[in-house]
């Protein structure tokens, strides 16, 4: 692993335990921008300069980098307390019109960080019962939330954005927390059926929250992860959730029902790697959370993993190549559940199927023949950004697709 991978990791240690890094080496400025240009791609800038801001020479680098982070740091936390306080606000509306959606990840995740808007949350996930959309749409237009998403679509569409007009709140309201037309990961919505029976409520900032019992949360959050592993990647942003919502609520979890439920999706490797990223290089504890035995003893090395997300990006989004591979790994996926060979190929990333594009061209639920459109629209797309970026190329995502599908191959996710 490079040393600035080392540096980071170090660092990031330090702002999980709520501490000032320990910096004894004297950093150059170049590696001081790498290590801020690596908490930036991660989204982790605001816990990270407060782990570092006091270290002696960063104090005496008065350099533009430097000046630019605090003044995003500041502009960052603000924003997100002013999304916190809106999002606990159109909480208490929705409680108070008989609805209690679950919240997922996002304010749940932050209330584990010892300063929680620092951990930044772009959105806010919230998953309601199909028969209280109707409801929960109406209080949140009342709220002055807006979605772009056609009314004819609202009740077809596994998830609904909504944005509130000059503020920074952002909520995606799911009726499924996967669309269910995915063929690499629609069937993982079954693990969480009933999931309603089983929550619970959480207290932040004296509002209470309904949310997901603990072990559903914790296998959701290694959920997602792996979702976007089977896209182009994760970030170390996602590893820290996980190891932080172990870390408090481990003895409440059935580990045994997340392990069977990891093996189901061929994800019990992948997530003892994250476990085992979080204990050798982060701040999970194993008998703090009471990591058994058998989750202990699963043999697998987590560096290439590591690896992987530190190149990533905070959702594979490092460069546009990664992000362009996300249909070979997906195809490949897809096809091992459907009992065929996966095509491995650019063409299946120029020309994915009706279930690989709904969700990003929702006239295709109700008009699957308009699929050529949709490819003639990507195609498009792809030209416009392969003429912006210079870090986009057919070729180059060919590569790293076949790369991490290798990758998924040694972490028995593709056999």
């Amino acid at each position: 692993m490079e040393v600035t991978s080392e540096r980071f990791l170090a660092i990031l240690k330090s702002a999980l335990l709520g501490q000032k890094a320990n910096i004894t080496e004297e950093l150059l400025l170049e590696d001081w921008q790498k290590l801020f240009d690596m908490a930036s791609i991660h989204n982790v800038l605001p816990m990270f300069y407060e782990a570092v801001y006091a270290s002696p020479s960063l104090q005496q680098a008065n350099v533009p980098f430097v000046v630019m982070a605090k003044r995003q740091v500041m502009q960052q936390v603000m924003l997100q307390t002013r999304r916190t306080s809106e999002f606990l606000d159109l909480n208490k509306k929705l409680h108070a019109a008989g609805v209690k959606p679950l919240v997922v990840k996002g304010i749940i995740c932050r209330n584990l960080y010892p300063q929680p808007d620092h951990r930044q949350s772009g959105d806010e996930d919230v998953l309601v019962p199909a028969d209280q959309f109707e409801t929960c749409h109406m209080v949140m237009t009342e709220f002055g939330m807006q979605t772009a998403e056609d009314e004819s679509n609202l009740l077809g569409a596994y998830e609904v954005p909504y944005r509130k007009m000059g503020s920074p709140l952002y909520i995606e309201l799911h009726k499924h927390l996967f669309p269910p037309e995915s063929d690499a990961y629609g069937d993982m919505n079954r693990f969480f059926e009933g999931v309603f029976d089983r929550a619970i409520v959480e207290d932040i900032q004296g509002v209470p929250v309904c949310t997901m019992g603990y072990t559903d949360h914790l296998f959701y959050l290694i959920c997602h992860a792996f979702k976007h592993f089977l896209h182009s990647g994760f970030g170390i942003r996602q590893v820290c959730d996980i190891i932080m919502f172990a870390n408090k609520y481990g003895t409440q979890i059935d580990w045994t029902q997340v392990l069977n439920n990891c093996k189901e999706i061929n994800a019990d490797k992948f997530a003892a790697a994250l476990f085992q990223i979080g204990s050798k290089y982060l701040t999970f504890d194993p008998e703090q959370a009471a990591y058994p035995l058998t989750w202990r003893n699963i043999k697998v090395d987590e560096l290439p993993m590591l690896e992987d997300l530190l190149s990533s990006g905070i959702y594979g989004d490092a460069n546009m190549s990664r992000k362009h591979s996300s249909n070979i790994t997906l195809d490949a996926v897809a096809a091992q559940k459907q009992g065929r060979k996966a095509k491995g190929s650019m063409l299946s990333s120029v020309f994915p199927s009706v279930s690989q594009l709904e969700s990003r061209y929702p006239y295709l639920r109700k008009h699957p023949y308009l699929l050529p459109v949709a490819w003639c629209s990507r195609l498009w797309k792809y030209f416009r950004e392969t003429k912006r970026s210079h870090d986009n190329s057919a070729a180059e995502a060919l590569k790293i697709g076949n790369e991490r599908i290798n990758l998924m191959k040694e972490y028995g996710i593709l056999k």
